[in-house]
């Protein structure tokens, strides 16, 4: 039984489709994804309907990341709608337009059943006996339960410190333009720029293998030394 964790899509249907192609994942494996399904890439809307079908097993968990916060507070009036749109947001809305639409898309366009299962159902932070998973950052000296919004969702990677725990950090949000995970041994950041000229990663956080794909659906796979 292995534990598979998924960094950022960000919308990258033909990265996501490609990897999972590749990984040898079995019935009773578990599979967690770090956040950030949205924005950015071209079918966000699609990733976030893979996402939901997927949450019906109880051996995927399904973490919340920045970025699907900005997508809620924009549609709830809580964010100036502008200020999401410039961090990915218009192609995120661009994706829910159908296509025989031809006006400009609008905020109202967002499916409510992806509202909802962002708002209630998507997770903060999934701990196991030997692994905390979160989207963006835990801070060294507090429990997970007394991390604050800022620090799961928003704190870079850069400065991340050995847990109290003893427990190794599974992340994204700290985009690695090399296109590698980012191992510090204590924390391991599989945001691999997807959107841009990287990949989108898949680790097995047991034994360190991981696979990568990407949206012109070339694949590769490497091992991380843990």
């Amino acid at each position: 039984m292995a534990t598979f964790a998924i960094g950022d899509i960000h919308g990258c249907w033909n990265a996501l489709e490609t990897l999972l192609e590749q990984v040898p994942i079995q019935e009773d494996d578990l599979i967690i994804t770090l956040g950030d399904y949205v924005d950015r890439g071209p079918e966000s809307a699609r990733v976030l309907d893979w996402v939901m079908d997927q949450t019906a097993n109880e051996r995927f968990i399904a973490l919340r990341g920045n970025h699907e916060l900005m997508m809620l507070a924009a549609s709830e009036g809580q964010m100036n709608p502008q200020h999401w749109l410039a961090c990915g947001g218009k192609e995120t809305l661009t994706s829910y337009q159908q296509t025989s639409q031809r006006r400009i898309p609008n905020i109202e366009d967002i499916s409510p059943q992806h509202l909802n299962f962002i708002k209630y159902d998507l997770r903060p932070y999934y701990e196991t006996d030997t692994h905390i998973f979160v989207h963006a950052y835990v801070y060294e000296d507090a429990a997970l339960e007394d991390q604050d919004e800022l620090t799961l969702y928003w704190e870079r990677f850069d400065l991340i410190r050995p847990h109290k725990s003893g427990k190794v950090v599974i992340c994204g949000h700290t985009a690695q333009r090399s296109g590698l995970p980012a191992n510090r041994q204590h924390a391991v950041c599989i945001d691999t720029w997807v959107y841009g000229d990287g990949w989108l990663t898949c680790l097995d956080v047991e034994s360190g293998q991981y696979w990568q794909a990407n949206q012109k659906r070339k694949h590769r796979s490497n091992w991380l030394e843990l």
